[in-house]
């Protein structure tokens, strides 16, 4: 019963990560191809790197559906070798997300010169490489993996803890040191820029205008915050309860990491869409041309419907001009 409860919550939650995700970067390819704005791809990239976290968790979801099978040691290790390089290329593309964010505040007048489409396209592979890395590091080196001889694929039925501790070591521990370093830097950037606002307003040179670097910087800063926020509380329950699970074996209970923490985690690749949704204001500008065209299209759908059903109605008479002058 609780492998039927689990299953069907992967499933809604693998479900809803893979439309949410699909949608925004229908949203984000459309407006790139019209304002051919480099940053966003690497939006793009994230939106897909989470939809590919909600396909790779969608077979994990039919497994507790399904009746138990004599699954082999090497498919299992296959299935979450995929299923942890989509994860983390999430975390990699939020970290080049910040990172983009914090270039365009410390260089506004460069940015444009240096984030370029080979210097994008260069980051997305080298993105991608190093995350399939990552995940596949118990197919190359077989010393990560634990033989079981369970059916059910699983973190630490497959692995080692010394390939838990290296996941760590090499993906979520600097990715939160990095967000927090950007975070902290672009915080000093925009009170820099406030103070600088500050001064030309009480010199009286403000002319009326607008303080719209601040409000850009803020912006930004407001969306990495968020960010961080969301990733700290997705993942770091689980990547403690985990290093405390490898320490001390009986201290906490690996099923509440598997069947409940790292629920918690997979959530993030559902928050992200939202966020970017949220604040973005292209995103929701994107999103209610597409909203108005989908009821377009329904409603004449719907007219012609009507038109089609009502061609065998018979048309009133006609009267002329002479008839109504009678």
């Amino acid at each position: 019963m609780a492998s039927w409860a689990l299953g069907a919550i992967l499933t809604v939650l693998a479900s809803l990560i893979i439309a949410a995700n699909v949608l925004v970067a229908i949203i984000l390819l459309c407006h790139i191809r019209k304002r051919g704005s480099k940053g966003l791809c690497f939006v793009l990239n994230l939106a897909l790197a989470d939809a590919m976290v909600g396909f790779t968790v969608m077979g994990l979801a039919m497994d507790e559906l399904s009746q138990p099978f004599p699954a082999s040691q090497q498919f299992c290790v296959l299935r979450m070798a995929f299923v942890m390089s989509s994860c983390a290329a999430s975390i990699l593309s939020l970290i080049l997300v910040a990172c983009d964010r914090h270039l365009a505040i410390r260089k506004p007048f460069h940015y444009f010169q240096l984030v370029t489409g080979w210097r994008v396209g260069l980051c997305l592979v080298g993105l991608w490489l190093f995350a399939a890395i990552i995940g596949f590091l118990p197919v190359f080196i077989p010393y990560f993996q634990r033989i079981s001889n369970q059916w059910k694929c699983s973190f630490f039925n497959l692995f080692q803890p010394s390939y838990m501790l290296t996941m760590f070591c090499l993906g979520f521990f600097p990715a939160l040191f990095l967000f927090l370093y950007l975070y902290c830097d672009m915080l000093k950037i925009a009170s820099v820029h406030v103070q600088h606002i500050q001064e030309v307003e009480q010199a009286g040179l403000g002319g009326g205008c607008p303080p719209a670097r601040a409000t850009s910087d803020m912006k930004a800063m407001r969306t990495v915050a968020v960010l961080i926020g969301c990733f700290t509380f997705s993942w770091l329950p689980f990547f403690i309860s985990s290093i405390v699970q490898m320490a001390c074996p009986e201290c906490f209970p690996y099923k509440v990491i598997e069947n409940f923490l790292w629920l918690l985690g997979l959530g993030n690749s559902l928050l992200n869409p939202l966020l970017y949704s949220y604040w973005q204001k292209d995103v929701q500008f994107q999103l209610s041309q597409l909203a108005a065209g989908v009821k377009k299209r329904v409603l004449l759908h719907l007219g012609n419907s009507r038109c089609f059903l009502g061609r065998n109605t018979k048309a009133p008479p006609a009267v002329s001009c002479v008839e109504l002058q009678d």
